[in-house]
């Protein structure tokens, strides 16, 4: 790191500095410390394997190329993850799929705190997770980055340009969208 103060303390910063220098056995460790956690961010996004294994490779291949602009106000992990998220959004755009297909003024719904009909019994985390593959992608493009990835309702509106009330409206519905199909199960 140059005379920047920084905020976040990393655990690899050794690898981090060799990857700054272009040492490519830094970078191969690099990778190896984070592909899985990149590949699975962007299949949660992307829900196509192959599409986030491409999207987790031009990530690192970004990184690598712009990682002397990684300040180390967060952690290495999140920067990366940014990046991939950002990626795999690109992605999705591309391929015209409707991210958030609706209005916000026609679709505003207020939460209800109803446990009752909120219950669902005993879902495998496999089942959960095959029911989220299943909601369309805007819901679970929401979904993932609310709960998964642990973005706020604000900044889910500034990653897909929607306001944090659209995100919240959305992530409502995704979640009861989700436990009518785990109701089902």
């Amino acid at each position: 790191m140059t005379d920047k103060e920084t905020v976040y303390q990393n655990i690899h910063q050794d690898i981090i500095d060799g990857c700054v220098i272009g040492d490519q056995k830094s970078q191969f460790k690099l990778y190896r410390l984070y592909f899985k956690a990149m590949y699975n961010a962007s299949l949660r996004i992307v829900n196509d394997s192959t599409e986030a294994e491409d999207i987790m490779q031009d990530a690192f291949l970004a990184a690598f190329e712009k990682i002397d602009s990684y300040e180390g106000k967060v952690s290495f992990g999140a920067w990366l993850k940014k990046i991939v998220i950002n990626k795999s959004l690109d992605y999705v755009r591309k391929k015209r799929v409707d991210l958030i297909p609706i209005e916000e003024q026609k679709y505003r719904i207020e939460y209800t705190n109803n446990t009752e009909n909120d219950k669902v019994s005993e879902a495998s985390i496999e089942d959960i997770k095959r029911c989220i593959n299943q909601l369309a992608n805007g819901y679970r493009i929401v979904l993932s980055l609310y709960l998964i990835e642990g973005y706020d309702h604000e900044e889910i509106g500034q990653i897909l340009g929607i306001s944090g009330s659209t995100s919240r409206s959305q992530f409502t519905r995704a979640r009861k969208k989700l436990i009518e199909e785990l109701k089902k199960k």
